[in-house]
């Protein structure tokens, strides 16, 4: 039941926010045509990347689905690639990697203790633009959210963008917080997914193919990703994240054609 009232509130009760978000997302649509050529376009891929740890559950991820939900709708009407995916965790207390740990492999500094979960909710090859998907119905399940395992997720997500042929990469990171899963953390220390969280964003920004960015929902994630964004509210996300995929796509090229003599 409690989906199904997600659901509802997804397509119904935030109509008013949509249909403004909308009107928003038309004037960012014209000025992103105006600044990037077709082939411009076509040649680039966006990675958008939600954290559904248990803190997002509720008003959060509402919000951050039907954000997502008119973002994917914006890029893939301008020609961008664009895959929308999730993360979490299956369980809460560490499920079958902490078992078999403790049961069989017991050490110290063990590394992940839980069952990573990941979630493709619109891959590239979708060229499906419009708004009110059911692909999202699952992304507000009240269950689904559990711990965030935040390096994990980054990493997955890249190499997925890796893998497209276009030749601007964009990766953005919806969260509300730092990486958290109290099963690893127990046995490797409070700030081992940090760390780790830092040495994949310090790969991916030295190998120079992927641009990151992050939108932080009460929480600055400026200590992790080159490029960010925060919002205090849960109903400013999705003029947050479409104000930051314009600052990203066609800002910089912006700057540069107006520098040009």
């Amino acid at each position: 039941m409690a989906l199904d009232e997600a659901w509802h509130a997804f397509q119904s009760d935030l109509l008013p926010w949509r249909t403004r978000l909308l009107v928003v997302a038309a004037d960012v649509s014209a000025r992103i045509r105006a600044n990037l050529t077709n082939s411009d376009r076509s040649n680039t891929a966006v990675t958008l990347l939600v954290d559904q740890s248990g803190s997002m559950r509720g008003q959060k991820m509402l919000f951050a689905a039907a954000t997502l939900d008119v973002a994917q709708e914006l890029l893939v009407s301008l020609g961008f690639a664009c895959e929308v995916l999730g993360f979490t965790t299956s369980e809460w207390t560490g499920g079958r990697s902490r078992n078999r740990w403790k049961w069989r492999f017991s050490r110290n500094n063990p590394g992940r203790l839980n069952d990573i979960l990941h979630i493709v909710y619109k891959s590239a090859d979708d060229l499906r633009a419009s708004t009110g998907r059911a692909d999202f119905r699952q992304m507000l399940r009240p269950d689904l959210p559990k711990e965030n395992i935040d390096g994990e997720a980054v990493l997955w997500a890249a190499r997925r963008l890796l893998a497209l042929p276009q030749e601007k990469k964009h990766l953005i990171v919806l969260s509300d917080g730092a990486p958290v899963d109290d099963s690893t953390l127990q046995e490797n220390g409070l700030s081992y997914l940090s760390d780790h969280l830092h040495e994949v964003v310090g790969q991916i920004k030295e190998a120079g193919r992927i641009n990151l960015a992050a939108l932080g929902l009460g929480h600055d994630a400026s200590e992790y990703y080159p490029v960010t964004s925060i919002v205090d509210a849960p109903d400013e996300l999705g003029g947050a994240l479409v104000s930051l995929l314009e600052r990203i796509l066609a800002g910089e090229h912006a700057m540069l054609g107006a520098r040009s003599p």
